[in-house]
């Protein structure tokens, strides 16, 4: 009897082991399936997932073809913003319509400075806004300054043919006043004659009519920057070489820009962006704008990362060192946020439909503070506190 007991008592002893053995097995598979399943919904949040946060209505992304006018893009694109924000319909204007007279402004302010000023095919926000408060507006319908069968903008040989003539003028000790009209045949035959009135929505307009029935006023919108060689809470002209116009600058810090840029966003405006685009961390093909601590990580448009800390010295060095130029003007139209919940902007670009978001990208908050040369907004846009008298 006691025999058996021992058994039984062994026996027991031995099962209760393995259940216990069991047990902690099963507690620590649970524990290795919690852990697995937390580092799986890690890595998924550091995926780039966007959230639309805040966004403005803007019309069809464009392609600006081989042309330096993503100035006339950009700001084209934000005027129709605008027009859909005041109530006053969706329209397609005319970007070719401000580059020709542009076109034509430079030319004279080239000659009349003697060849001493910026000519090309880039220009700034605020040309296309002075450019309509001179020439007023066009459909695209009614002026596309297309060549005939073309489909894409091209303005190389043209721009040459352009600057040879200037050149050859301001060598001759008297020029002719018939300059202007062989300059003005060279771009009629390139971008095509534009019309002097024009039939659209059952009534027939001048390119001044039509601006104003859009109650279009240029004296609406503001140049913004933000660089410390100059005082801030001034204007200054912006020493950039596309700013062939001379035009003036609001100059705030960094951060106030920022904080114009998500209000004007948040209150149903948008933004003209001019910046720099030349850094790797920009990538149209992935629909991204970062400003990575390590920018040459392998996972750079596949994984968030950290990003540099901008301060306002880090951006003036940035500008002295030609790191930061105005390469590029594109449309700021909306705020998201990725899988972390860090902010973007969303930016419409001019190059077509191209990338996973058909021409539009994010544009991380240290990219913009970085990157950021002017912005251009309605001055409504701007917060109170930040209002200029």
């Amino acid at each position: 009897m006691i025999k058996l007991f021992k058994i039984l008592l062994f026996s027991f002893t031995v099962a209760l082991f393995i259940a216990n053995q069991s047990g902690v097995t099963q507690e620590e598979t649970t524990v290795t399936k919690q852990d697995d399943q937390e580092s799986s919904k890690e890595a998924e949040a550091a995926k780039y997932d966007f959230q639309i946060e805040s966004a403005v209505d803007y019309t069809d992304v464009k392609s600006q073809g081989s042309t330096g006018t993503c100035w006339c893009f950009a700001t084209t694109s934000f005027l129709e913003s605008e027009l859909m924000r005041r109530g006053k319909g969706k329209h397609d204007l005319s970007e070719m319509f401000i580059v020709k007279n542009v076109y034509k402004d430079k030319a004279q302010n080239y000659v009349l400075r003697h060849g001493k000023a910026q000519f090309g095919q880039g220009a700034l926000a605020h040309d296309m806004i002075q450019g309509v408060n001179r020439g007023g507006l066009m459909p695209e319908e009614s002026y596309d300054g297309l060549d005939e069968g073309a489909t894409k903008h091209n303005h190389s040989e043209m721009e040459a043919i352009l600057k040879g003539m200037l050149d050859a003028i301001i060598k001759r000790p008297r020029p002719s006043p018939k300059w202007p009209i062989a300059y003005g045949n060279v771009l009629d035959t390139y971008l095509g004659k534009s019309p002097d009135t024009f039939a659209y929505d059952g009534r027939t307009f001048t390119p001044q009519e039509f601006a104003k029935s859009l109650d279009f006023r240029a004296e609406d919108y503001l140049n913004i920057t933000s660089f410390s060689h100059h005082p801030f809470y001034e204007s200054f002209v912006l020493e950039i070489p596309d700013n062939y116009s001379n035009g003036s600058f609001y100059n705030l810090p960094i951060d106030d820009v920022v904080e114009i840029i998500a209000h004007a966003v948040e209150n149903g405006y948008s933004v003209a962006w001019d910046g720099d685009v030349s850094e790797r961390g920009f990538s149209s093909k992935n629909g991204i704008a970062v400003l990575p601590e390590v920018a040459t990580r392998s996972d750079l448009f596949k994984t968030i990362g950290p990003e540099k800390t901008v301060t306002q010295e880090m951006r003036q060095q940035s500008f002295y060192s030609y790191s930061t130029t105005d390469d590029h003007l594109m449309h700021l139209a909306g705020i998201s946020r990725d899988s972390k919940g860090n902010r973007y902007f969303v930016i419409k670009n001019s190059w077509g439909e191209v990338g996973p978001y058909d021409g539009l990208l994010h544009m991380s908050e240290a990219y913009v503070r970085l990157k950021t040369v002017a912005i251009l907004v309605h001055k409504d846009a701007i917060p109170a506190r930040l209002r200029r008298e």
